[in-house]
């Protein structure tokens, strides 16, 4: 008999549930929770830096497992195990008082994180394509916007009754039912058939992750990776240190973000279509680095909102716009592309907070940092210009 096959909409909420729990309550829950974990005493701010560039560093290390589990067969064994253990380090970041302890957690949780951040995606992607929907694929992306909103609740309504660690069990709590049914949807999904040349064609397709079309894509998504990172792990200190005492930034900027990260998939998935991947992508580099030049040249409030605005109404437009026009690209090693491109972005966005903490330990300013990020957007948007829509016959 066979088995039904599941429905567009199960599969995207699915996707979109696990990205919420391994990108936002696994890890993007960490920069509104800083302040706070600063404030108990638990972490200083050159350790919360520090402690960071352990998760990004296993981020990057999760993006080069994926790479070398890229295979549909491979996903449907590791991801799973991969979800499990991310949830787990959450629960155990519930027990660490030490910042050696929350650090190997970090390095842990970024791990899995990477691992499951590309091949969700890339399970998901590779079954709407199969069926027609390719299209889709940028509203898996949703779970991240609607994650970091309900990691600002999560944060913000028990912080006068939590204290240290336990600011982590709201996150914990949520992740596990999530989890569960997000995977139990992505676990039916049909494995498509491997890629096979057509006979009329004499040459089969190159294997190689650099060409004169892919290799823009590749240095772009370096720029964005630095580039965004900064403002999406500090910006809820820096409005702590610049903005007025009392304001609603103090607490409210990454709520902000987060507002505006939950419509953001679904604008930048139909601004791609409409007007093609590549254009949008260049569109979307421009307006990231005005919100990360808007914190260094605008008084701190009105940089904060505009950063807070901008940079979260763009950042995952980057990510689903980039993979979309790698596997463009290249259609034959989609999830192998996409395991590549995360691990450069893991790469250059752990570079952010590392080098952070060294501007800071020599006297600089978190403000004086951002530059780095702008910096990085527009060498980012500089190398969009050259991507293409698609290989040229």
């Amino acid at each position: 008999m066979t088995e039904k096959t599941p429905d567009l909409l199960r599969v995207i909420v699915a996707g979109a549930l696990v990205l919420l729990v391994v990108h936002t309550l696994g890890r993007f829950i960490y920069t509104p929770l800083l302040p706070w974990l600063v404030e108990d005493g638990v972490l200083s701010l050159k350790q919360g830096a520090d402690v960071a560039s352990w998760n990004y560093l296993g981020y990057l290390l999760g993006a080069l497992l994926a790479m070398r589990w890229h295979r549909v067969a491979q996903i449907h064994t590791v991801l799973p195990w991969a979800l499990a253990i991310n949830v787990l380090s959450t629960l155990l970041q519930t027990q660490a008082e030490s910042v050696e302890a929350l650090s190997v957690l970090r390095l842990i949780n970024g791990i899995t994180n990477g691992i499951v951040f590309v091949q969700a995606p890339s399970l998901i992607l590779e079954w709407l394509a199969r069926h027609g929907r390719a299209a889709a694929s940028g509203l898996v992306y949703l779970g991240v916007g609607v994650g970091l909103l309900v990691s600002s609740a999560l944060v913000a309504f028990p912080a006068q009754w939590l204290q240290g660690a336990d600011r982590w069990w709201p996150a914990f709590l949520l992740s596990v039912p999530l989890a569960w049914w997000g995977w139990r949807q992505l676990a039916v999904l049909d494995i498509p058939a491997p890629f096979v040349l057509p006979k009329d064609q004499g040459q089969a397709p190159s294997t190689r992750l650099f060409d004169r079309a892919s290799t823009p894509l590749f240095f772009s998504y370096a720029g964005a990776g630095l580039g965004y990172i900064l403002p999406m792990t500090f910006l809820p200190m820096l409005a702590r240190l610049h903005v007025e005492p009392g304001s609603f930034l103090i607490d409210g900027s990454w709520l902000l973000v987060a507002l505006a990260t939950l419509p953001a998939p679904w604008i930048w998935n139909k601004l791609g279509a409409r007007m093609g991947d590549a254009l949008a992508l260049r569109l979307n580099y421009i307006l990231q680095l005005l919100g990360v030049l808007a914190v260094l040249l605008l008084p701190a409030a009105w940089g904060v909102v505009l950063c807070a605005i901008l940079v979260g109404g763009t950042f995952l437009g980057t990510v689903l716009l980039t993979q979309r026009l790698a596997r463009a690209l290249h259609p034959h090693q989609g999830p192998r592309l996409s395991a590549a491109l995360v691990a450069l972005y893991g790469f250059t966005q752990l570079t952010g907070p590392w080098l952070t903490a060294q501007w800071l330990a020599a006297s600089g300013t978190l403000q004086g940092a951002f530059w780095l990020g702008a910096g990085a957007l527009l060498w980012g948007f500089v190398w969009a210009l050259t991507v293409p829509e698609k290989v040229k016959e």
